[in-house]
C-alpha cells in the first residue's frame, strides 16, 4: 500500500518551492474543488494555482505569484496569472478558452522544470473542446505532458490508500489488447513502475503482482496461451534482472483485502481490469500519477464535471488527495537524492 492508510494530510512543512496547480477547463469544476482543496489543506502546502483571474468566484483573495517569496496568508489564492480570451460559466465550455487551458499547463511544466515549482497536480480538461478550439494533438494530458518533458513512454497509475494500479493497455477496445501486449511494452513499464516505486514512494524493495490477461492466468494453458506462452516468460526475465515481480495471477483473486498486502502495486493488462477494483475502493479520493517524467505530476481520477459545474455539488476529494500525493512524492523524491 503506497503511503499507508494513515491520514494524508499529516505532512510536514517544508521550505521547498510551491506545488503547482493547473486550472484545467475553467467551465468544469477544477477551480472548485482546488479553493475547496485548500481550505481543508490551510497552509501546510504552499500551492500555486495557473489559471485567470477572472475566472475565480468574486471575493476570493489573490496573491499574484512571484519568484523567491513567500506563500500569502492561507485564505489567499496564490496566483499565476494565465490570459484566457473569454470569461467562463460553469458548464459552458467555449473552445475559444482552450489555448488558455494549453498554456495553463506549458507555462506550468517550464516554472516546474525550471525549479520554481516543486511539482504539478493537474485539474481536469476535456481533450474535445481543446482539439476543437486549438488544434490539441495528443490523447490526453499525460501524452502532452511526456511532450513537454522530452519523455518518450511513460506510465499511467491510479493509486489510493487501499490499492495502486497500472494498466499495461489503456483506452483501446477489448479485442485489440492481446496484440497490443508486447514484450517491450511489458518490460518498460514494469522497469518505470519500478523505480518511480522506489523514488518517488520511497519503497525500497518494491513488490509488482501482474495480472493474468485471461480468466485464472489461462489456468494452464485451457483458456487461452499468453499468460503461458508470453507474460509468464517476461516475468521471469524481470526477476532475473531484479524486479521482485510475481505472476500472472489470475484477476479475480489479486484485490480482496489479504491479497492486497503481498504487492505494492498491481499491474493489469488492460484499463477496466485496474480501474474497476480501485474505483470499487475508493470511487472518490483515486488519484491519476504520471509515473516516468523527470518532475512529479499527479491529477484528480475523475473529469471535468461540467454538469454539476457551479452547483456547489463536486466532490474535492481526489483533488484533496492528489495535491498531498504530489506533495510526498516530492519529499520522496528529495530523500532519494
Amino acid at each position: 500500500m503506497i503511503f499507508g492508510t494513515g491520514a494524508l494530510l499529516m505532512t510536514n512543512k517544508t521550505t521547498q518551492a510551491p506545488l503547482a496547480v493547473t486550472c484545467g477547463d475553467p467551465a468544469g469544476i477544477g477551480m472548485e474543488i482546488f479553493i475547496a482543496a485548500q481550505k481543508e489543506i490551510g497552509g501546510d502546502i504552499p500551492m500555486v494555482l495557473f489559471a485567470d483571474r477572472r475566472h475565480l468566484p468574486q471575493g476570493v483573495p489573490v496573491t499574484l505569484f512571484q519568484p523567491d517569496t513567500a506563500p500569502p496568508p492561507p485564505d489567499h489564492i496564490w496566483l499565476h496569472q494565465i490570459d484566457f480570451a473569454q470569461p467562463a460559466h460553469p458548464g459552458q465550455p467555449d473552445r475559444r478558452n482552450a489555448a488558455g487551458v494549453i498554456s495553463a499547463i506549458e507555462q506550468a511544466v517550464r516554472l516546474t522544470q525550471a525549479g520554481q515549482m516543486a511539482g504539478l497536480c493537474t485539474a481536469p480538461i476535456h481533450k474535445a473542446i481543446l482539439q476543437d478550439g486549438a488544434g490539441f494533438q495528443f490523447p490526453g494530458h499525460t501524452e502532452f505532458l511526456a511532450h513537454l518533458c522530452g519523455v518518450q513512454q511513460v506510465v499511467m497509475m491510479l493509486t489510493c490508500p487501499a490499492l495502486s494500479v497500472v494498466p499495461l493497455t489503456i483506452h483501446i477496445p477489448i479485442s485489440d489488447v492481446p496484440k497490443a501486449i508486447t514484450r517491450e511494452l511489458f518490460h518498460t513499464t514494469a522497469h518505470i513502475l519500478n523505480d518511480a516505486l522506489r523514488r518517488d514512494f520511497g519503497i525500497e524493495e518494491p513488490r509488482i503482482s501482474v495480472a493474468g490477461l485471461n480468466p485464472h492466468a489461462s489456468e494452464g494453458g485451457k483458456i487461452g496461451r499468453e499468460d503461458i506462452d508470453q507474460i509468464t516468460p517476461w516475468v521471469a526475465e524481470l526477476q532475473s534482472a531484479g524486479v521482485s515481480i510475481t505472476g500472472p495471477q489470475s484477476a479475480d483473486a489479486m484485490f480482496h483485502a489479504q491479497a492486497r498486502t503481498r504487492y505494492d502495486a498491481a499491474l493489469c493488462m488492460y484499463h477496466d481490469q485496474a480501474l474497476i477494483p480501485i474505483k470499487t475502493l475508493d470511487f472518490s479520493g483515486g488519484v491519476n500519477v504520471t509515473l516516468g517524467l523527470p518532475i512529479v505530476r499527479t491529477s484528480p481520477d475523475h473529469g471535468t464535471a461540467f454538469d454539476i459545474a457551479g452547483q456547489g455539488l463536486a466532490d474535492a476529494s481526489s483533488m484533496v488527495q492528489a495535491i498531498v500525493y504530489a506533495d510526498r512524492m516530492i519529499k520522496a523524491r528529495q530523500n532519494a537524492n
